[in-house]
């Protein structure tokens, strides 16, 4: 009897030991990692218990909240093109029209602040924003930033509900996120899908054939679904952190196809708190031309393959930007950069490509200091930086018979110019830089002859003109095609 009951005993407690091993074996969590030898190469493999998938419901919960939904009456521009018209009755003056758009936006602040995309609320004469529980409030523009598509927009009221940034630096590829906005109108407001990071860094294709002002690209790329009216809504991580905006799809129809874009809390943040503080972005500028280490650039340099440019120039990795050129007088060139410097790091945090550049330049404000390494005839050298204002203050010398205009650079257009639009006195833009030129639609080698209805023939006389005026400034002149010109900004 005895006997049999110490058996039964250490047959249950031999199928307790059992079923615990296949219990263990079968949940073995996210850090029990097991390698896989097979022909001499190992395979890291990761199983995942039901608890380590994660949950999302919180991220959504809190956002949904301080998503709104923005609808913006606009102004459009635009000019009959029709050579019989011109023939009959001359170039037709500019006309506009009032249009309906929408898009998203998102709290960042109890008093009304909201962040969403500057080509969300261009050219508004009318913004409406619907909460989450649908009041409806009437917004005013802060400021916008077309250089990065972020603007600031507020409305009156207290106690609402915010986002708080996160880092978007830490976001690691394949990462869960959450896009929430209001794609395709109002009836599909506070809509939430779900997606991975695909990547960072990215920057859009753009048409060579288009003259571009600044654009400062460094996109998060998800496959969260984003469709049109998503624009200026929250992408936010799991612990529910703003972590980018939305901003733009790639696709052939127009309509989500796998791949969405959103502009990075960090410089969302550093461009709404330049807004907030300034009313404008008190943006840096470094003075340089630079490309990415690549097989193209080894062929423009004339090297046999980008490994014969590595070895010649003495890298020890494709990893930094080759500089082309350095602007005279500005904060490169004073720092003693070269042109044929190639830019590895910049404050020792190193840097990939010329869009890693672009975003940590911008963190910074005119005034500030960085330290700078580049590789030169082989070996790094640190170099101190102070940062120059991306444009200089209107009436501002900077060059010889240059003078600076709400961020654009003009000069007394020449005697060939002025012949070649038979015209007998007028200014030519330069540069468009960014500023209100640039919003108001300035373009390079535009000409113009009148500004608030008087002609002019100096870069001083516009900005003697602009100075006397009142409130606005309208501005007449031609283009560098020949087309005749026109628009106008506030002086505020």
């Amino acid at each position: 009897m005895k006997k049999g009951f110490i058996t039964v005993l250490l047959s249950v407690l031999l199928s307790v030991l059992a079923a615990y091993g296949v219990v263990k074996a079968a949940n073995i969590g996210e850090s029990e990692k097991t390698a896989l030898v097979q022909d001499g190469t190992v395979t890291r493999t990761v199983n995942l218990a039901q608890s380590d998938y994660p949950d999302l419901t919180y991220a959504a919960e809190a956002a949904v909240e301080a998503v709104v939904y923005v609808e913006v009456t606009a102004t459009q521009q635009y000019q009959i093109d029709d050579p019989f018209f011109r023939f009959f009755f001359g170039d037709s003056t500019p006309q506009s029209r009032q249009v309906q758009g929408s898009g998203s936006g998102v709290i960042i602040r109890q008093d009304g602040y909201i962040v969403t995309n500057n080509h969300v609320v261009a050219n508004a004469t009318k913004i409406n924003v619907t909460l989450n529980d649908n009041k409806t409030y009437e917004a005013s523009v802060i400021g916008t930033d077309p250089a990065t598509d972020v603007a600031l927009i507020k409305i009156d009221a207290s106690g609402l509900p915010t986002l708080q940034f996160g880092d978007s630096d830490k976001l690691r590829l394949g990462e869960w996120v959450l896009a929430v906005g209001s794609p395709l109108g109002y009836q599909l407001r506070s809509t939430i899908t779900a997606g991975i990071v695909s990547a960072k860094g990215r920057q859009m294709a753009h048409d060579p054939r288009e003259k571009t002002t600044l654009q400062i690209e460094s996109f998060i790329q998800t496959d969260a679904a984003v469709n049109p009216g998503n624009s200026g809504g929250a992408l936010v991580n799991k612990t529910g952190e703003l972590v980018g905006i939305n901003t733009a799809i790639v696709s052939q129809t127009g309509a989500y196809s796998g791949y969405s874009f959103a502009v990075p809390s960090n410089i969302v943040k550093k461009v709404v708190g330049d807004l907030i503080d300034f009313g404008s972005v008190k943006r840096a500028v470094l003075g340089i031309t630079m490309s990415d280490l690549t097989e193209a650039l080894a062929k423009n340099l004339k090297y046999e393959s980008v490994d014969d440019m590595t070895k010649k120039l003495k890298l020890s990795s494709l990893n930094g930007v080759y500089i082309n050129e350095v602007v005279k007088g500005g904060s490169a060139d004073k720092a003693g950069i070269k042109a044929g410097d190639v830019l590895v790091a910049i404050d020792g945090q190193k840097v990939s490509n010329g869009s890693e550049v672009q975003v940590k330049v911008n963190s910074f404000h005119p005034g500030d200091k960085a330290r700078l390494t580049v590789v030169r005839d082989g070996k790094e050298k640190n170099i101190e930086v102070e940062f120059q204002s991306s444009s200089s203050e209107t009436g501002t010398v900077v060059g010889d018979g240059e003078i600076a205009f709400y961020g654009a650079t003009l000069k007394e257009a020449s005697q060939e110019t002025l012949a070649k639009f038979g015209l007998k006195t007028g200014v030519e833009v330069v540069s468009v830089g960014t500023g209100k030129m640039q919003e108001a639609g300035a373009t390079e080698g535009m000409i113009i002859t009148y500004v608030n209805d008087a002609a002019v023939s100096k870069p001083q006389d516009v900005v003697d003109i602009a100075k006397n005026a009142r409130r606005s400034i309208y501005v007449e002149g031609i283009t560098a095609n020949g087309k005749k010109a026109y628009f106008g900004f506030g002086k505020e």
